[in-house]
């Protein structure tokens, strides 16, 4: 479960780019070598939209386009607005809330008799409330975020992630509207006063970041508890300097496992060119499997193998360059506070069930574990 899938190291083994099918039964084109992923990320010759879109597959990325709607052929605009609020200013003045949230979960999680899913106690709770505070959502409607973009994210159900959809955008457009009125010290109030931002805008931004920000965190905070206490060595380490807990949190996430049935990152070729030999056409659909690359023993030695002090710079869990993920500096704060209190107050924790045991979410977008039974 958490190691890199056979069939991808077998592809990896045989090179960086290969003809395909996806399970929708169209032909495209799987990027798996670091070298080649990496370049074709922050490359100008790949865009998120077919440049036919007569043509366009009916893939996984539907639900992102929607949630871009005209972001999706403006990255640059869509960086620009974003990125002032996951400046490390803000995310110093959120870090003492991430903080109170996680210490007022793991306050509950001691008082319960184990084992216990720390998936449920911790990871599905946290991030949401985080969310919530940063953006400006009232607390008391946490708990439908989490339903609505559990069900957005569900691919192997189209009507139930229309449903989920449907409902996130209704919520965002009537507090966008209230935040237009009532404006806070908040995400969601300083985009409304971006200069020149329709209301559309505004509610695409708020639906992606609340769905962005949300399941991608609680999947990350899963494996990265999971990859340690499967390597007691690792956590010990961690028990015995905190200060290696950020170079765990970059190994944990170079290792994550998202869906495995999930491809890659959707691309289309803007144009006709050539990499690793191979020929790509305009139109063509590009599948940049980050997964594969950040297992590429060419880029990491014994790529397998945690080792929270490995030099993970290299890394390609938030992408490249101009089409790095905004909201990195948010997903490593919380998995860095995560890990400190949790060696710090558990430092006997451990997996209450063998790892062949851990299963992965197969029909969500973003995947993660089903659940995390800990005892200590």
């Amino acid at each position: 479960m958490l190691q890199l899938a056979p069939g991808l190291r077998t592809l990896q083994s045989q090179g960086a780019v290969h003809r395909v099918r996806t399970a929708e039964g169209d032909e495209a084109w799987l990027v798996t070598g670091h070298a080649q992923v990496a370049q074709l990320l922050d490359d100008d010759r790949l865009g998120r939209s077919n440049p036919d879109p007569e043509a366009a597959k009916d893939t996984g990325s539907a639900l992102l386009a929607n949630l871009l709607g005209d972001f999706a052929t403006d990255h640059a605009r869509l960086r620009a607005l974003l990125e002032p609020h996951f400046s490390p200013e803000r995310m110093a003045e959120l870090r003492p809330h991430v903080e109170k949230l996680t210490g007022r979960l793991l306050d509950e999680l001691a008082e319960q008799k184990t084992p216990v899913d720390l998936r449920r106690a911790l990871a599905l709770p946290l991030p949401i409330q985080v969310m919530c505070e940063w953006l400006g959502v009232p607390q008391e409607d946490k708990d439908k975020f989490g339903g609505w973009t559990q069900d957005a994210a569900n691919v192997g159900d189209p009507v139930r992630s229309k449903q989920g959809l449907g409902e996130l955008f209704g919520y965002c457009r009537q507090l966008v509207a209230d935040k237009r009125q009532n404006p806070g010290d908040d995400a969601i109030s300083r985009i409304c006063a971006s200069e020149g931002i329709t209301d559309n805008e505004v509610l695409g931004l708020t639906a992606l970041l609340l769905f962005g920000g949300y399941e991608t965190t609680v999947a990350r905070i899963g494996t990265c508890v999971s990859l340690l206490l499967a390597n007691p060595e690792q956590w010990q380490a961690l028990l015995d300097d905190p200060d290696l807990i950020p170079g765990a949190v970059e190994e944990t996430l170079r290792m994550s496992m998202p869906n495995p049935h999930n491809g890659g990152m959707p691309r289309y070729a803007l144009t006709d060119f050539e990499i690793d030999g191979v020929t790509i056409r305009t139109g063509d659909f590009v599948m940049l499997n980050i997964i594969a690359a950040n297992h590429d023993e060419t880029a990491f030695a014994d790529p397998g193998r945690i080792d929270i002090a490995r030099d993970t710079t290299d890394s390609l869990v938030f992408g490249r360059g101009a089409y790095s993920c905004v909201g990195a500096m948010m997903a490593r704060m919380q998995l860095q506070v995560v890990l400190t209190q949790l060696v710090a107050r558990f430092p006997t924790m451990r997996l209450a069930v063998g790892v062949e045991e851990l299963g992965l979410r197969h029909n969500t977008l973003i995947g993660g574990l089903i659940q995390l039974p800990v005892t200590w």
